[in-house]
């Protein structure tokens, strides 16, 4: 597969069902979020540590491919098997709450920051927010898979919880916010 192809250098891209689309319509926006969303990740791996820390991020990063893959496949294209599904939700439910277990229920707002994965999971966690409200603009003018939906936020909320527990695991302090 060549690494270009020049079918772009008119401002369209093809969605997976073959129709040709402006490059700044809503749904390539979206999907343009969930791509930089998994790059996120992807950084927030690298700082990672923990072996099945990384292996959940790498997990989030496969998982937000096939949400932009479902993002990219209008509902009742060919693509139907290309979905992101509960059970991609369930694992995160389990996961936040094994990870509100060692670091105990949160009672204030923080903020962001403290050792360098936690600051990274912040970023992905604000970069995960901006892409749903995108995905939301999104399904209020197409018909989505509204899984994605449940998905995302679940999935800031992960985010979170990941960076709690990295601030936790290196002894470094959150800090309350307060008015």
């Amino acid at each position: 597969m060549p690494y270009y192809t020049g079918n772009g250098d008119e401002g369209k891209t093809g969605l997976c069902d073959g129709k040709r689309v402006s490059k700044h319509s809503p749904r390539v926006a979206a999907y343009g979020e969930v791509d930089e969303l998994n790059s996120f990740v992807g950084w927030c791996r690298n700082a990672s540590r923990d072996k099945d820390e990384s292996a959940m991020l790498q997990r989030i990063q496969k998982e937000l491919f096939v949400l932009g893959s479902d993002l990219a496949s209008p509902t009742g294209s060919k693509n139907e098997s290309v979905r992101i599904a509960e059970k991609n939700i369930g694992w995160m439910e389990e996961a936040i709450d094994g990870i509100t277990k060692e670091i105990g229920e949160q009672k204030c707002f923080i903020l962001p920051g403290g050792c360098e994965l936690a600051t990274r999971l912040h970023m992905a966690r604000a970069v995960c927010r901006r892409t749903e409200r995108v995905i939301v603009a999104l399904s209020d003018k197409e018909k989505i898979n509204v899984i994605i939906l449940h998905y995302i936020n679940r999935l800031s909320s992960l985010l979170f919880v990941m960076a709690k527990m990295a601030n936790e695991r290196a002894n470094v302090d959150d800090i309350e916010w307060k008015k």
